[in-house]
């Protein structure tokens, strides 16, 4: 059986940032069948402009990101947390690859089997981001997994001086998130077979 395509997007550019580092983490206790992609060219990706967002007028590096999600089987999300939400360079991918108004591409977010978590130095961790990141995947009908949630909190605690997950709690509750997040794509592609 073909490994299950995961692309996994950090919405920190922060070199040192605790959720790419969760990424990494994901890379290496995946608990098996899947390949995890992480994507690195957030920071590239300009601010959102409807006058562009079309096929043939959007920047090569938007079309190159909402390629690799519709290719994908299933999203990977990390997000950190600002002001209570989410860090507006992640909100600006995610509106970019959220339309279609030629009605001729599809939408990639669209029932897109989705996991969510995050990390954060404050003892809250990322609930209100993560909730917020829900909420915008309401809209776009994007499959989300709804548990286990991996919100780390007093994330510098978490990982040691080489930026590696350390904390088997944590490494437990990433790899149910995994598992879930396949539960998704496996029944979507039960579904797709059955027409």
């Amino acid at each position: 059986m073909t490994a299950s395509k995961i692309l996994a997007i950090s919405g920190s550019l922060r070199a040192d940032s605790h959720n790419t580092r969760l990424l990494y983490a994901a890379q290496k206790f995946n608990p098996g069948g899947q390949e995890i992609e992480i994507y690195e060219g957030l920071r590239d990706i300009p601010p959102y402009d409807l006058d562009l967002d079309t096929p043939e007028l959007r920047p090569a590096i938007v079309q190159d990101l909402r390629r690799r999600v519709a290719e994908a089987d299933g999203l990977l999300i990390a997000t950190p947390e600002f002001n209570y939400s989410i860090p507006g360079v992640l909100k600006n991918a995610i509106d970019w690859i959220s339309t279609d108004w030629t009605r001729t591409e599809g939408l990639p977010l669209h029932r897109k089997p989705t996991a969510i978590l995050g990390a954060a130095p404050t003892n809250f961790g990322t609930v209100r981001a993560q909730l917020a990141l829900r909420q915008v995947f309401v809209w776009t009908e994007t499959d989300v997994v709804v548990k286990p949630e991996v919100i780390v909190f007093r994330a510098h605690e978490r990982f040691d001086e080489e930026g590696n997950l350390t904390d088997e709690m944590t490494i437990g509750l990433l790899q149910g998130l995994l598992t879930a997040l396949q539960e998704k794509i496996d029944a979507k592609a039960e579904r797709a077979a059955r027409g």
